[in-house]
């Protein structure tokens, strides 16, 4: 095409970015690559190609990590943690600021690295992905350097195994490796097989920053050696990747004590108001879906139209696609690249041929070349039961359906089992932030879409993950409270005489949904105090009670929309009923336990609610500070219904400790009582009957925690369980919590000192609150 050829058609001319560079440091290297082990590389061994996806050809040969690597690489990092924790914040922020720099001074290298690596289009590489990956160790670099000042009490988990995806190969290196390296932990990184060639160039920045030795290890290979990363002596797990393979990573961790977070699959909703500027609309439409060819978990692939300007819309979409240009992905005029593997391309293809004749499709007119390219597609008029419309599809494939009222767009949005990201659009900013809150996903933008940033944590609920990366949330995830906590000791209850019968009958109920219920059994325990007396007997509850209390916590979700004002006044009233019965339940406490803290337990549970009262209005969310016209709200929202298996050793300030933050900031709890001391907690609901708790925000259970954790880690409408019990449960939990990726918080053996400082506070709060972030660009 000639210059006059352009200004004749006003088409875009060719723009190509050279490829020399890039294809030079591969010759450089050898053309194969080994491991990046204790701060060199290994000679190259048996392994597979990397190609070009746009061309086929052959990029580099990589090697197959084996479990010896492995071994080695774990080894190395574990080596060089002590030295890298000592050196202490403000050093580790001159190694990460020379990372950042040395990223930009390579920027073009790596940009046209990614391109030749994964197929996206040299523009989204250059002007995305690598400016964003140099963010995060900038950002990150500033956290390492406040890190002793802002996080006095944390402490670096160790040694973190990390598993990128191929989607964004160097930007999802700096989201997981940049927050490890700060918080003084090193890693072992296993970049995906299609897409490891950035990783590597990254551990030659590694050595050219002077990094010590064995603080940053890359591996590569195929999933078995991501398997061998999670079987490994390594202190957490970092994944981003398939709903599928979180749920079996979550499997293989329960119980290892291994911290985790999962960053996973999403079907975004595109929520399109009558109000919208449509033109905007449609533009940020393909950003959402044909960015990275479709390939983003976040991505905006599920479109809602209000049904007045469905059809408007779709002629505008329609003819937006057929401009769009498919092609050569180092020409910088190109919009769609290609899809990253021929596997990749024939799994979306299925999905299409499958069941698009559920609906109309549309692929757009526009050249497509041959190889390993797929046209952009519309499929439109599906059922929100189509599987297009649940299923992650993860190419450039739209689907869309239509919405007549607010109510209705929302519970299509949240018709899903992902909860990553959304986005809205409307110009009545009274629509777009009353419709924000409402919807079920970890990311929200309003007008917008894709927009990301260090200071901005990211990441899912239900099945696309727990854990944020980005922002203050996202260092959660790298530390851990200083000090080492002792072994936690199971507390039996004690031993006694049956003594029936009894002068009055002490057989106490459940407590579900403000109710006070007889167990759907029948049974009940004997509890006996020390000298072996009766005192009275508790409810033995079974899995068909716990689904009456969770069915009882969900109808009470007019609670999570309660003001924090009101919370906080209920908070404060079961405090000072419970006062006034406090030598009451010091008595019970010190018959049970045969102990002589009773008062001291119930001053602590009286404080401890006012403490909670208080915090109801005041821990709240941030204005993050990101580099655009706008804001980016970091909104703490409540998990949903939490379930609890409640400490032990203190019955009744065990059970205020966990239920006292889960109410206070929203959820509704279903309490599993001291399994040794049940009767505390069946005399306390006679507090919650005239404290005006709303029935089902607390719900309180009594039985063997053994035979109920189970049913709580596995019930589908549970959003979090928690458990303190001094039952070894850890595993039992994490493994049934696979099923939805419910959030877990387990003891792992491990006590805590529920008296101090330990029982109560900010992590406590964290664990009963998600953050979302809602991102609201202004500007006329």
């Amino acid at each position: 095409m000639t210059i006059k050829d352009i200004f004749e058609t006003m088409d875009y001319g060719p723009a190509p970015e050279a490829a020399g560079d890039a294809l030079a440091w591969i010759v450089d290297q050898g053309g194969k690559f080994g491991h990046f082990i204790d701060g060199a590389f290994t000679a190259p061994g048996a392994g597979f190609d990397s190609k070009n996806p746009a061309t086929g050809e052959v990029l580099a040969t990589l090697s197959q990590a084996s479990q010896g690597d492995i071994d080695a690489a774990v080894s190395a990092a574990r080596k060089a943690q002590p030295a890298w924790e000592k050196l202490g914040g403000k050093g580790r922020a001159r190694y990460l600021y020379a990372l950042a720099r040395l990223l930009q001074k390579h920027a073009r290298l790596l940009a046209v690295l990614e391109t030749l690596d994964n197929g996206k289009p040299v523009r989204e590489s250059r002007d995305i992905d690598i400016p964003l990956a140099q963010r995060h160790f900038y950002y990150h670099a500033g956290m390492a350097q406040l890190m002793e000042a802002e996080l006095p009490d944390a402490q670096a988990l160790g040694v973190c195994g990390q598993i990128i995806p191929w989607n964004f190969p160097l930007l999802m290196l700096a989201w997981k490796v940049a927050p490890a390296l700060a918080m003084g932990n090193t890693v072992v990184l296993k970049p995906a097989e299609w897409t490891s060639l950035t990783a590597l160039c990254f551990a030659d920045i590694c050595r050219q920053a002077g990094l010590p030795r064995g603080v940053v290890n890359i591996v590569t290979g195929d999933g078995a050696v991501g398997e061998m990363i999670v079987n490994s002596e390594v202190d957490k797990i970092a994944f981003t990747g398939s709903t599928e393979v979180g749920r079996k990573i979550r499997e293989a961790t329960a119980g290892s004590g291994k911290s985790l977070t999962l960053e996973l699959g999403g079907k975004s909703p595109y929520i399109v108001f009558e109000d919208a500027d449509i033109d905007s609309a449609v533009e940020g439409l393909v950003d959402a879906i044909w960015f990275n060819q479709g390939q983003v978990c976040c991505a905006g692939s599920r479109l809602l139209v209000q049904e007045g300007i469905a059809e408007a819309f779709h002629a505008k979409l329609r003819a937006r696609m057929d401009k769009l240009r498919i092609g050569n992905p180092l020409d910088k005029c190109i919009d769609v690249g290609a899809i990253v593997d021929p596997e990749q391309k024939e799994r979306i293809a299925a999905l299409v041929d499958a069941h698009g004749s559920e609906g109309e499709v549309y692929t757009a007119k526009c050249d497509l070349p041959e190889g390993c390219f797929y046209p952009p597609t519309l499929v439109s008029g599906l059922s929100p039961a189509s599987a297009l419309m649940q299923d992650e599809i993860f190419g450039p494939v739209l689907v869309s359906s239509t919405f007549r009222t607010p109510s209705e767009a929302i519970m299509l949005a949240n018709n899903t089992r992902y909860g990553l990201a959304a986005s809205v659009w409307s110009e009545n900013i009274n629509v777009a932030l009353d419709i924000a809150p409402k919807l079920v996903a970890g990311v929200v933008w309003v007008n917008g879409t894709n927009m990301f940033d260090a200071a901005a944590g990211f990441g899912g609920v239900r099945e696309s993950g727990f854990g944020r990366e980005g922002g203050w949330e996202g260092l959660a995830a790298y530390t851990k409270p200083k000090g080492n906590a002792k072994a936690l000791k199971p507390v039996a209850a004690f031993a006694g005489d049956n003594a029936e019968p009894q002068p009055v009958d002490r057989t106490a109920k459940l407590y579900i949904g403000g109710k006070q219920a007889r167990p759907d059994g029948g049974y009940a325990l004997n509890i006996f105090d020390k000298s072996g007396k009766l005192i009275g007997q508790a409810p033995i509850a079974n899995r068909k009670d716990v689904r009456n209390a969770v069915e009882a916590a969900r109808a009470a979700k007019g609670w999570s929309g309660a003001t924090a004002h009101n919370r906080a006044q209920v908070l404060y009233y079961i405090g000072e009923n419970l006062s006034a019965r406090g030598d009451e339940f010091a008595a019970q406490i010190n018959r049970l336990t045969g102990g002589k803290t009773g008062a001291a337990e119930v001053d602590a549970a009286v404080d401890r609610l006012f403490t909670y009262a208080a915090w109801a209005d005041k821990f709240d969310g941030q204005v993050r500070s990101v580099p655009m016209r706008g804001v980016a709200l970091a909104m703490r929202e409540a998990c949903g219904v939490i379930g609890a298996l409640c400490p032990d050793e203190l019955p009744l300030l065990g059970l205020i400790s966990v239920m006292a933050p889960a109410i206070a900031m929203g959820n509704r709890a279903v309490l599993v009582a001291s399994e040794p001391f049940p009767l505390v907690a069946t005399d306390f609901y006679q507090v919650l009957e005239t404290s005006d708790v709303p029935g089902g925000v607390v719900n309180i259970l009594t039985g063997s925690h053994a035979e109920l954790a189970p049913t709580l880690a596995t019930h589908m409408d549970v959003e979090a369980v928690w458990s303190f019990s001094s039952s070894d449960l850890s595993e039992v939990i994490e493994k049934g919590g696979a099923g939805n990726l419910k959030r877990t918080w387990v003891n792992h053996r491990a006590a805590r000192d529920w008296m101090g400082d330990a029982g109560e506070g900010r992590e406590f709060l964290d664990q009963a609150t998600e953050v979302k972030t809602v991102w609201v660009p202004y500007g006329a």
